[in-house]
């Protein structure tokens, strides 16, 4: 019995029966035929890009899609809900299935033009890859910061590739897709599936202590400064009212002895007056008299 020839399937919608897919089963166990959900699924064969693009593409070729093409992430955008031609290509690979080496040379093409390659990438290994290689294929890269255009409904927003990786490990959707619950990485670490993670910045435990000591030595130098700055207020005060009691008791020990020096009898003496009520009184006088003499 001769062996049938490998041609590509004219029929795409052979992939999207739910009795069954030709494609083998994904290594986390899901029918990649499915994984998406399926009005997606539907906007996607309907798409003109889809039907231009994505026929008769092998893995070789998606490259080079991505490159011309793909200029964001996103699932689906307006209010028809079109899907992005990122969205397409990633139901593409999920129809090719790609290998762990296929995926691997997807990753480690750098640079602005192959950037938006390795996000499909990182997207793909979501989807289909158990809870271990997603934690260890996606972590390294949360250190990328290159920028990526990400399209929505509400229109198009800048966003980094170590957030994307982020959302994709913590949020439940992500490009118009539903992702399957991926366990938390204590539980795999209790398992002994994954290692401890390092983080680049060092033992968190230790740097969150280190931000606690600083944090009680700024506390402690900022009430030093408080009661240096309430001792500087408290003798400004004194030196004040010192200054006060010394002109007081200068004033009166002045009148005290000018009383001594003056021998008159104390109903002859006369309150000292003012210079400048002399200086009025003179004045008043004065215009009195010129007013007397017209």
């Amino acid at each position: 019995m001769s062996q049938r020839p490998m041609l590509h399937q004219a029929d795409e919608r052979r992939f999207l029966d739910e009795r069954g897919s030709s494609a083998t089963v994904a290594p986390n166990g899901l029918n990649p035929a499915t994984i998406m959900e399926k009005a997606v699924r539907e906007r996607i064969v309907d798409s003109y890009f889809w039907k231009e693009q994505c026929f008769g593409v092998n893995e070789a070729d998606v490259v080079d899609r991505v490159v011309d093409h793909v200029n964001c992430i996103g699932g689906t955008t307006g209010t028809a809900q079109k899907p992005t031609p990122f969205l397409c290509l990633a139901f593409k690979l999920l129809q090719l299935a790609p290998n762990d080496e296929i995926l691997a040379a997807y990753l480690q093409h750098g640079g602005e033009r192959f950037k938006y390659l390795r996000a499909l990438a990182l997207f793909y290994v979501r989807l289909t890859r158990p809870a271990d290689a997603v934690y260890r294929t996606l972590e390294p890269f949360l250190a990328d910061r290159r920028k990526l255009r990400r399209r929505g409904r509400a229109g198009t927003t800048l966003t980094f590739v170590d957030d994307f990786v982020d959302d994709l490990l913590v949020k439940p959707r992500v490009c118009a897709t539903s992702l399957w619950k991926l366990p938390s990485r204590d539980v795999l670490e209790d398992l002994g599936k994954l290692e401890p993670r390092v983080s680049p910045l060092g033992d968190i435990d230790e740097i969150l202590d280190e931000e606690e000591e600083e944090a009680r030595r700024m506390d402690v130098e900022d009430e030093n400064d408080d009661a240096m700055q309430r001792d500087q207020d408290d003798r400004s005060d004194d030196s004040s009212h010192d200054r006060r009691d010394r002109n007081g008791r200068r004033a009166s020990s002045y009148d005290s002895d000018r009383d001594e020096h003056d021998d008159r009898p104390t109903e002859q003496r006369r309150p000292r007056r003012d210079s400048r009520d002399d200086d009025d009184n003179s004045s008043d006088s004065g215009s009195g008299a010129r007013s007397r003499s017209r």
